[in-house]
């Protein structure tokens, strides 16, 4: 008889149905007698998985309810535990096999759903006894041990239970895991191993004490879970050895060992279903999910170190320190964090490894496959790891992957509304991963080739790229990479670039980041501003006013930029300016600049020709930059910027008294100005078609009409 036939009379399966039912009713608090039968058994391993799934449904929405209409944490376990802990007990002592079966696994699916009750349950006096002596009383039972070790993998991630497992249980499990007769029992005996392990290294690292050496080595455990994946032909015996490596894979011993087999690598791949429906019972949230289990093993191979801040590098180091000053010897986790094998070099080669074996296909399709939040950023993690190669880019895009990137982030941003505006969007740091990831792709490629034909992908995309520059949990690196990614996009289009200007934030964000300290951040913030100034009216107008003291002051502020020692930031500060000083409005607020502050023409002038333009002084009060150079090298795309600037502001002035004017050239020519464009035309001599040579030749004509004589 089928699953589906036997779950369709099975009487159990009305109760639950009933009992879903009346979970939407608000005054629905606690189970009747049957109903409460009903959910115990829904989770032994002679009911199908359509009772498994809606056993699971049940304890979900009991245990949310519960948590929602409790004051506290704590008093929402209790009234969990109240429920289920009696029932539990008595099931699991009970003489009779199928009762103890109930107890048993309903206790692991209680981990998988609410895993403090389940905790709480799991230590209380007497029921770790319980479990052991079921072994006893049904020593022949494989279903019984398959149950225990089952429960003892779930209560092995959890410390307080973990405290609770002693040598004994680990005798047993190890035992369990070695006998070759059942492949399934082996597995689950292996994951709760490994559970056991890692989390005793945990432990013992936290108390600052030596980690214990496990019962079975790490590679002979990963070895054992492999050949389950590759040989294994049933769902069971594949979940629990899925969740083990997914445990094991942050090793990077196992991390080589498992990127190097392209036969597993594969195998696993072929375990994520390829749309949505299909081998949906592997579909989950939980380590014990199939699909999970291997969007998991993926991140944990191509996962990078993380990059610290100095701040960060420096607190963990005093952490170390703290640490061997209790006497404690390095533990496992500090030593893989110092594996050779772990380093860039190492991590890059085995994203390579997992491309040439189908890697993004598996991604993609888990994509496809699941609406699981967890799923989806977990794979968002991955990609944004093999995105950080840029040779493997353009595999990534082949593949598909920034359309799953584009649906991975439809469903972590909440809906864009009026109301909520002006508030900060709820987003975690791992929520910006599949965007980081997404903006490197937009980097390195053309927006069409990252979001095709279609302009309304592109506009999609501005949100969050916009978000991540300007959302406070967002990394440094995240907001240059946001920035970066939004200054491609800009140059699509003159919508592309005023709906960038008009995301909620971006610009007042931007403007503050030009002034940052870094200079790749700095230099980034400033390309956007350029773009943006040439494509968006919006931004034009308000960065070119002469009235507007705002205004003014970004003026002062790219022309600040202009003298800095990073040609690129210079470069785009200068463009910035080259195009503003179109407008008659943004000439008079550089005039006023210059008699308040006698900069500007010294510092445009030098864009020219810095061996003839004296070097601005620096502002009363204001000391000077260390890292400012002593002299600028000329850049032919600065000296053409910086001819069009002062072009620009020479026939710009025209509201200016004819007295304003003429000491406007005269300070021009005594700064060196004039020298430099009579250089810059003289230059042009073989060249007639420079495009420098007519706004230079129209600049020196202006300040020969203001009484300025020209040395040839």
């Amino acid at each position: 008889m089928s699953s589906s036939s036997t779950s369709d009379t099975d009487p159990a399966v009305a109760v639950l149905d009933a009992v879903l039912r009346r979970t939407q009713d608000k005054a629905w608090v606690s189970f009747a007698p049957d109903e409460l039968a009903a959910v115990f058994s829904a989770f032994s391993p002679q009911r199908p998985v359509a009772v498994h799934t809606k056993g699971y449904l049940v304890l979900s929405a009991f245990c949310q309810r519960c948590r929602s209409e409790a004051p506290t944490p704590e008093e929402g376990t209790q009234v969990i535990c109240r429920t289920f802990d009696a029932p539990t007990a008595s099931r699991i002592a009970d003489t009779e096999e199928p009762e103890a079966l109930a107890g048993l696994t309903f206790l692991s699916a209680l981990f998988d759903v609410d895993h403090l009750s389940a905790s709480a349950i799991f230590t209380r006096d007497g029921t770790l006894e319980a479990v052991m002596d079921a072994l006893d009383l049904f020593s022949k039972s494989r279903a019984v041990d398959l149950a225990v070790a089952h429960l003892l993998g779930r209560a092995a991630a959890h410390k307080a239970c973990r405290a609770l497992l002693g040598a004994d249980h680990r005798n047993w499990l190890e035992w369990k895991s070695r006998q070759a007769d059942d492949a399934e029992l082996r597995a689950a005996a292996a994951v709760a191993l490994v559970k056991l392990g890692k989390g005793a290294n945990a432990d013992a690292a936290e108390v600052g004490g030596a980690a214990e050496k496990a019962a079975m080595e790490d590679d002979e455990l990963a070895a054992l879970m492999k050949r389950l994946v590759v040989d294994a032909r049933e769902t069971s015996p594949l979940g629990d050895a899925v969740e083990g490596l997914a445990y094991m894979s942050t090793s990077p011993a196992v991390k080589e060992a498992l990127s190097a087999d392209e036969a597993f690598l594969r195998r696993l791949f072929t375990l994520v279903p390829k749309r949505k429906g299909a081998g949906a019972e592997l579909v989950g949230e939980s380590a014990a999910s199939p699909l999970y289990g291997v969007v998991v093993i993926v991140a944990n191979l191509c996962v990078y170190r993380p990059r610290l801040s100095a701040e960060e590098a420096q607190i963990a180091k005093l952490r170390r320190m703290a640490k061997t000053s209790q006497g404690s010897n390095q533990s496992q986790d500090q030593q893989e964090e110092n594996d050779p094998l772990d380093d860039d070099d190492h991590v890059q080669e085995r994203g390579r490894r997992l491309l040439k074996a189908g890697v993004m296909e598996a991604l993609t399709s888990a994509v496809r496959a699941t609406d699981s939040r967890a799923v989806r950023s977990v794979v968002g993690k991955a990609i944004l790891s093999l995105v950080e190669d840029k040779e493997s880019r353009g595999k990534v895009l082949q593949a598909g992957g920034a359309k799953a990137l584009q649906t991975i982030i439809h469903s972590i941003l909440p809906p864009s509304t009026s109301s909520n505006s002006n508030k900060i969007v709820q987003m975690e740091k791992d929520d910006f991963d599949a965007i980081q990831a997404l903006a490197k792709l937009a980097i390195t490629a053309a927006p069409v080739q990252v979001f095709g034909p279609n302009e309304g992908a592109i506009y999609d995309a501005i949100r969050p790229f916009a978000l991540m520059v300007t959302h406070p949990n967002a990394s440094l690196l995240q907001r240059f990479e946001g920035m970066m990614a939004l200054t491609n996009l800009s140059s699509q289009s003159a919508e592309a670039a005023t709906r960038i200007a008009r995301a909620d934030g971006l610009t007042n964000k931007v403007e503050l980041l030009m002034l940052e300290d870094h200079t790749l951040v700095r230099r980034a913030a400033t390309e956007l501003v350029c773009n943006l100034v040439a494509g968006s009216e919006e931004v034009f107008n308000k960065w070119g006013g002469d009235r507007d003291k705002a205004a003014q002051g970004k003026l002062q502020v790219l022309v600040a930029l202009c003298d800095v020692d990073d040609v690129p930031t210079r470069l785009a500060a200068s463009g910035a300016l080259a195009t503003l000083t179109a407008s008659p409005d943004a000439c008079e607020g550089l005039a006023a600049l210059e008699r308040e502050r006698h900069r500007v023409l010294p510092i445009l002038g030098q864009l020219i020709d810095p061996s003839v333009v004296a070097r601005p002084a620096a502002d009363e009060g204001v000391e000077e930059d260390e890292d400012e150079p002593d002299a600028l090298e000329t850049v032919p795309g600065l000296v053409h910027r910086g001819i069009v600037c002062m072009r620009n502001l020479f026939v710009g002035v025209q509201r200016r008294s004819k007295a304003e004017q003429m000491e406007l050239a005269w300070e021009a020519d005594r700064v060196g100005v004039v020298r430099a464009l009579v250089g810059a035309v003289k230059g042009c001599g073989q060249n007639p078609s420079s495009p420098i040579l007519r706004p230079a030749a129209e600049a020196l004509k202006w300040v020969l009409e203001h009484g300025i004589e020209i040395a040839v």
